[in-house]
């Protein structure tokens, strides 16, 4: 396992793309000027001992410089050893809705990306609770099952996108149905299922029976939903550009709402609470207290510990190529000449 100390110094490496740009520039005003001076066998004749490939080598040795440099400020740390802790806490899992209605945008910057934001937000206010995710559509699939791993959970959520399931349509019994499957821990007394959509279910029929199993199983089941009532069409882009909007079979626009009152009802027979996700910061908020309320079960995890500083070898890495780039010379050396790694060998 490895963190980073500072990972604002990750911006430095910035400065390598404009020290490239200024090589290039520099090289072709160089030869510019060389050809007005004389031609290019003249020159060879002129400067026999220079070497057209040091001074590249040279670009290679400061960029890795600077890039090892960089790498010793924000200072990596391995961890070397897995030890096993004692944890409290629930076990969450989050349903997120990728249907094609999802990407909406009449909540900025559109559906998907705002019910993202809010699991991400939750996951920041967590301290030892564990967490799934589940993404659905037409079918549910399991995303990332219950970890203690919160950097993987945002990684997985971040990647979640509206194509990565070809069944479209918003079946919320098939998500509910493969929660239940989530929670593997019998003695949990609290498991919570957060179920973030716009409310659109395809499914109404068999989404009650679902949640009368989830209660069965010990689990409440809150809703969050994202979008407006009076609804937006489906941008259909391509490269990020609108190209049209989607429409239905008889070629009219197809305006998706948020159905407040599905998601409601879902929750109220979820033994839990429906919550507008509209307001990010009151959403998380009132998810934190109601979270907080809730008995907390001890259970162990493992977690890395004793993680140790490894700057010192980026640092010297770093001057040992930057001491290369000063003190290595643009003519040619002997041993190279005689090598003839870059076919430099008078014709």
């Amino acid at each position: 396992m490895v963190q980073f100390d500072e990972k604002f110094y990750f911006y430095f490496l910035g400065i390598i793309p404009v020290i490239v740009v200024f090589f290039l520039f520099l090289q072709f005003w160089r030869k510019r000027k060389q050809k007005e001076f004389a031609d290019a066998r003249l020159l060879k004749r002129l400067a026999p001992e220079r070497s057209q490939f040091k001074s590249t080598l040279k670009l290679l040795f400061l960029i890795l410089g600077i890039s090892f440099l960089v790498l010793a400020l924000v200072n990596p740390k391995i961890g070397t050893k897995l030890e096993t802790v004692k944890r409290e806490g629930v076990d969450i899992v989050f349903a997120v809705d990728v249907s094609k209605s999802m990407l909406a945008e009449d909540i900025a910057p559109n559906r998907l990306e705002k019910a993202k934001r809010l699991v991400s937000e939750i996951i920041n206010q967590l301290a030892s609770d564990r967490i799934g995710i589940i993404a659905y559509a037409g079918q549910a699939y399991p995303q990332l099952p219950i970890t203690t791993d919160y950097g993987a959970a945002k990684m997985f959520l971040q990647s979640m996108n509206t194509d990565m399931l070809s069944s479209q349509g918003t079946a919320i019994n098939s998500a509910i149905e493969l929660a239940t499957t989530f929670y593997n821990d019998e003695e949990q007394t609290n498991r919570v299922l957060f179920i973030i959509s716009d409310g659109e279910d395809h499914s109404e029929g068999t989404t009650t029976q679902a949640v009368e199993n989830a209660v069965e199983n010990g689990i409440k089941t809150y809703t969050i939903g994202v979008g407006k009532a009076k609804g937006a069409p489906i941008p259909i882009k391509r490269r990020g550009v609108v190209e049209s909007l989607k429409k239905n079979s008889q070629g009219e626009v197809v305006i998706t709402k948020l159905n407040e009152a599905v998601l409601a009802a879902i929750a109220d027979e979820g033994d839990g609470m429906y919550i507008n996700g509209s307001n990010t910061e009151e959403a998380v908020e009132f998810i934190k207290e109601e979270l907080n309320k809730m008995d907390k079960k001890e259970f162990e995890a493992k977690q890395f510990a004793e993680y140790k500083d490894q700057f010192q070898w980026f640092l010297g890495l770093g001057l040992l190529f930057l001491f290369l780039d000063i003190f290595l010379l643009d003519r040619k050396t002997r041993w190279l000449k005689k090598l003839n790694l870059f076919n430099e060998h008078d014709a």
